[in-house]
This record gives C-alpha cells, sequence and structure tokens, in this order.
C-alpha cells in the first residue's frame, strides 16, 4: 500500500520536474503593491511611510474600515515603501488620499496638484506639531545647541517635515548652517525611518537625531529611554494633512471630508478609532493652511520640485 502511494505522489510531482523546464528564480526581496484587477472602483489610502508598516495599519486600518462603511466607498490601505515612492504614486495616481507631513504635501501640490481638504490633530489636542532634536545622554560633547557643530546628525528623510525641516530651520535660526555639520544622512531603507533615528543615536551611529514631537513612545519597551536626551524642540507647525490627488472625484472627497468631521470623541466606537490613529479629531483644511511651511522651505533653500 505505501509503494502504491508513492507511486500516485511521484505522478503528481513529476509534471513540474522536467528536465526541459528551467528553473524559475524568485527574488523576494522585490515587492510590488497590487491592486486587483477586477476592483476598479478601489479608493486608495495611503499613510506616508514615516513608522512602519506595520505601525501604519495598526494605527489605520480601522480608520479606513470606518471610512469605507460611512462612505461606501471602496477604499483600502496600500503601503508605499519610502516618501519618495508615496509622492511619485499620487504623481502617477496610484494613490487617491494621501496622509502626510505638511513637507510632503507642499512638494507634492506644487509637482502634482494634490488638494489637501483635512488636517489631523494631534493626540494631545494640538493643532500644530514640533520637530525634536535628540542625542544620547551620556554624550558627554554634547550639552547644548552650539555642540552640535561638525557634529554627525541623522535625520528621517529629506522630505521629512518635523524629521529635517523644522530642526533645519532651527539650527538656522540659531546660526548653525548645513556645512557646520560633520555629516548629514537619512535614515535607511524603507519605512521605520523615525525608529531607526532613535535607534542610531541610541547606538552612538551617530551624536545627534531628528525626529517628530510622539515619536519616542513607538520605541517603549525597545530600549531604555532614559539614555535618550531632547536637546531641542522647534517651533510648531500646521499639522499632517489629508490631500486628494490631481483629478479625484470632488464628490469622493465630500464623502470622506464629512465622515471626517463626523468623528466624536464622546463616541465610544469613534474614540476607539481616533485613539488607535492618535488623533484627537480631523478638521477641514485647505491649501492656505500650509503657507508658513512654504516660507520656511524658502528660508531653508530647497527646491520643492526635487
Amino acid at each position: 500500500m505505501k509503494i502504491i502511494c508513492l507511486f500516485l505522489f511521484s505522478l503528481l510531482i513529476c509534471p513540474g520536474c522536467g528536465d526541459d523546464e528551467p528553473a524559475i528564480k524568485v527574488d523576494l526581496k522585490i515587492k510590488e503593491q497590487v491592486i486587483r484587477p477586477h476592483e476598479p472602483d478601489v479608493i486608495t489610502y495611503a499613510y506616508l511611510p514615516q513608522y512602519s508598516h506595520t505601525v501604519s495599519y495598526t494605527r489605520h486600518h480601522l480608520l479606513v474600515s470606518y471610512l469605507r462603511k460611512k462612505t461606501g466607498l471602496n477604499i483600502k490601505q496600500i503601503f508605499p515603501d519610502t516618501f519618495d515612492h508615496h509622492m511619485c504614486m499620487v504623481g502617477e495616481n496610484k494613490i487617491d488620499i494621501s496622509f502626510s507631513n505638511p513637507f510632503v504635501y507642499v512638494k507634492m501640490a506644487r509637482k502634482y496638484g494634490a488638494k489637501a481638504f483635512a488636517r489631523s490633530i494631534e493626540a494631545s489636542g494640538r493643532e500644530n506639531f514640533r520637530g525634536q532634536i535628540i542625542c544620547r545622554k551620556d554624550n558627554v560633547a554634547i550639552k547644548n545647541l552650539s555642540h552640535c557643530v561638525q557634529k554627525r546628525w541623522i535625520a528621517v528623510d529629506s522630505t521629512s517635515a518635523a524629521g529635517f525641516l523644522y530642526p533645519l530651520g532651527f539650527f538656522l535660526d540659531h546660526g548653525i548652517e548645513k556645512s557646520d555639520f560633520k555629516e548629514i544622512a537619512f535614515a535607511p531603507g524603507p519605512g521605520g525611518k523615525q525608529e531607526k533615528v532613535i535607534l542610531a543615536v541610541y547606538a552612538g551611529k551617530y551624536d545627534i537625531g531628528t525626529i517628530r514631537e510622539g515619536a519616542l513612545d513607538v520605541v517603549v519597551g525597545k530600549i531604555d529611554l532614559q539614555q535618550i536626551r531632547i536637546l531641542a524642540m522647534t517651533a510648531p507647525y500646521p499639522g499632517w494633512v489629508y490631500a486628494a490627488r490631481k483629478d479625484l472625484d470632488t464628490s469622493v472627497v465630500e464623502k470622506i471630508q464629512q465622515a471626517f468631521k463626523a468623528l466624536d470623541m464622546k463616541n465610544a466606537t469613534h474614540e476607539r478609532i481616533l485613539k488607535a490613529a492618535h488623533f484627537a479629531a480631523v478638521i477641514s483644511s485647505t491649501d492656505s493652511n500650509f503657507d508658513s511651511v512654504r516660507e520656511l522651505v524658502t528660508k531653508t533653500d530647497i527646491n520643492l520640485t526635487q
């Protein structure tokens, strides 16, 4: 009986093992975001990957589910790997609804015609947020901001707001130019960039790091946060923004905007959704709300079209 079973099993597997069929090499490192072809009505929703995809999903999947039910639209969250990937996908009409930092937004508005329609209120209740400059607590070479000169700086991304733009403006206000640093590096790889900056400083690979306010909470339990010191805080700027890609149907935008406005912390279900996303609320917004960010971009001499 065993011999018969083995024979039958060999017949099943042999058709795929012929000598004339070359082996196919699969590179598991290559990933591509796929939208099923039989779902032409999908509205894609993407959270700029400042954190890992796991954190992005955990924070926003309840919100996306709520929007889908509230609007009747087939909204699905997708996960760009990098800040540049996110921006390009908006330009290619692959992201319909973008949730991004205001620096990325003003770049997408300039390059691709994206339009702001809502913005988040921080969990603390503030409409604005700040950047933080951090170092190791035991780094005796850095006691104040002036000691950052000729030190190695790791930032989140060249298009990060609180993780690069705001601290850069803060340094300039205090007479420290980009050329004054020994090195300026950006967190490598896809996603999780805030965490990578913190871990790089914690490991002593860089002298200082710049992150968004609240990012330290993401690494609670992973490292000893007592070893991280917040050296300085930047001025506050407008919070994260929801933008629609160019030419997205205005009725779609209006439905999503109204669903955001309906979220209420006094509603137990809504409270759970908002707390998971680290929001206090989502309010309406317009492009002009981000003019202060554009002014900072001009001051720091950054090209919005690159």
